[in-house]
C-alpha cells in the first residue's frame, strides 16, 4: 500500500517549476489582513508578480494533465497512510515518538486466520473486498523495536507473552541484585557480568561472555530515555476507519487495536492488497521556472476548507507561502520562498503551511504543481 511518490525521489524536484503565464490564487498563512482575500479570477491582493504568474500558469497545466484511469473512480485508491488514529489520542513526546516509528508489543495472541470479506463503503457505493488477518496487519503495524533503556522493559516480560512456558531451574539467563549505584546484573551459565557505576564501562573477557565493569568516565549511551518507549496491544476487533480515498472519504475494513498509553484506538487498514490500486503519478508539466516557486510534499491536515501541507524548501530560504490554484474538479497547490543570496548548504528541509479555500475540498484531489501527481495525507 505504497502512497505514491516517496519523498526520496521528490527530494530533487523541489526546485522544478514553470514558465511565466497568467494570475494567481495566493493565500497567506492564516494571517491575511481584512480586505485582502484573492479576487474571484485567482489574482492576489495588490496584482500580480512573476512568481504568482509562473505558478498559476503550471498550476493550469498540472489540473488539464490530470487524467486518472478508470479505477479512480471504480475502484479503492486510499489516499492517506495505512495506520489510522481513531480520536486523539493524547500524545506525550514519548508516545508520539513511538507512534510515527512503529514501535509496539504485543500482550496478545493475534489472530492469524482471514476474516470474511467486507464492503467498503463510498459516498457513491460500496466495493466488497478481501480482508488480511489481524497478525498479517499487525505485523505491517509493528515496525521494530524502539532503543532500550534503563528502567523499561523493551518487550513484555516473558511470563506475560502468550504461550510462555517457564524452563524449571533455569540458570541460563542474568540475576539481577541490588548495588549501591544500580543494579548488578549477575550471569547464569551463559550471560554477560554487567555493573554499572559512576565510570564508563571497561569490557572484559569472562568464562561465558565479555564482563563490563565501570571505567573513568562513567557510562556512554547515545540514545535518549525518550527512546525506549514502546506502545502495548493489549486488544483487537474488526472494525471500520475513515480513510480518505480517490472517490471521497470512505469507511474501510480496518484491525483495531487498543493501545495501553493511548486515549484512542490505532487501526490498520485490513483490505488484502491485491484490492489495493497504487496513487498514479502524475504529468509534470515541462519547461523552467522561476526559483521560487517549490513543490508540495504531502497533506498534513484537512480540516473542510483548510488545508496544510509541507512544501520542500532549501536550509537558507525565508518566507515560505502558500500558493493554491482551485477548481472544481481539482486544487493545485504548492509555495513560494525568498532564496538565500548567500553560500548555503544544498538539503531540503519540509515547511508546512495553511490555506482557506473558497469552499470545502471534498472529494477533489489535491495535486502537486511540482509533479502533478496526486497529495496523500501524512499527519
Amino acid at each position: 500500500m505504497e502512497p505514491g511518490p516517496t519523498l526520496a525521489r521528490r527530494m530533487g524536484m523541489y526546485r522544478v517549476l514553470a514558465r511565466v503565464g497568467l494570475p494567481l490564487f495566493l493565500v497567506a498563512a492564516g494571517c491575511a489582513p481584512a480586505g485582502s482575500e484573492p479576487a474571484a479570477d485567482g489574482t492576489p491582493p495588490g496584482g500580480t508578480d512573476a512568481r504568482g504568474e509562473a505558478f498559476h500558469q503550471r498550476a493550469v497545466e498540472v489540473a488539464e494533465a490530470w487524467r486518472p484511469g478508470p479505477t479512480w473512480t471504480s475502484g479503492y485508491v486510499p489516499l492517506q497512510d495505512p495506520t489510522v488514529l481513531l480520536g486523539d489520542p493524547g500524545f506525550t513526546s514519548q508516545t508520539e515518538q513511538a507512534f510515527r516509528n512503529g514501535w509496539y508489543r504485543e500482550q496478545i495472541a493475534m489472530p492469524t486466520a482471514a476474516p470474511a470479506d467486507a464492503a467498503i463503503r463510498f459516498p457513491d457505493g460500496a466495493l466488497t473486498v478481501p480482508l488480511v488477518s489481524a497478525a498479517s496487519a499487525y505485523r505491517q503495524l509493528d515496525q521494530g523495536d524502539p532503543p532500550p533503556c534503563e528502567g523499561r522493559p523493551q518487550a513484555p516480560t516473558p511470563e506475560k507473552r502468550p504461550g510462555f512456558r517457564p524452563k524449571p531451574e533455569s540458570t541460563s539467563g542474568p540475576i539481577i541484585e541490588p548495588g549501591p549505584d544500580g543494579p548488578i546484573i549477575r550471569p547464569g551459565q551463559d550471560g554477560p557480568i554487567i555493573r554499572p557505576g559512576t565510570a564508563g564501562p571497561i569490557i572484559k573477557p569472562g568464562t561465558a561472555g565479555p564482563t563490563v565493569e565501570p571505567g573513568p568516565d562513567g557510562p556512554v549511551s547515545s540514545v535518549p530515555s525518550a527512546g525506549c518507549v514502546p506502545l502495548t496491544v493489549t486488544a483487537v476487533r474488526l472494525g471500520t476507519a475513515p480513510v480518505r480515498t480517490s472517490r471521497g472519504e470512505a469507511q474501510v475494513p480496518a484491525w483495531v487495536f487498543t493501545v495501553e498509553e493511548l486515549k484512542a484506538p490505532v487501526a490498520r487498514l485490513a483490505v488484502a492488497p491485491g484490492s489495493v490500486t497504487a496513487v498514479p503519478r502524475g504529468v509534470a508539466p515541462t519547461g523552467p521556472a522561476p526559483d521560487d516557486v517549490v513543490g508540495a510534499q504531502d497533506l498534513q491536515a484537512i480540516d473542510g476548507a483548510r488545508l496544510t501541507w509541507r512544501i520542500g524548501v532549501g536550509a537558507c530560504d525565508t518566507g515560505a507561502t502558500p500558493l493554491v490554484r482551485e477548481r472544481d474538479d481539482v486544487v493545485v497547490v504548492g509555495g513560494g520562498v525568498n532564496r538565500s543570496t548567500g553560500i548555503c548548504t544544498d538539503q531540503l528541509l519540509l515547511k508546512s503551511v495553511t490555506a482557506t479555500l473558497k469552499a470545502p475540498l471534498g472529494d477533489r484531489t489535491v495535486l502537486d504543481v511540482a509533479t502533478g501527481a496526486p497529495l496523500v495525507v501524512h499527519p
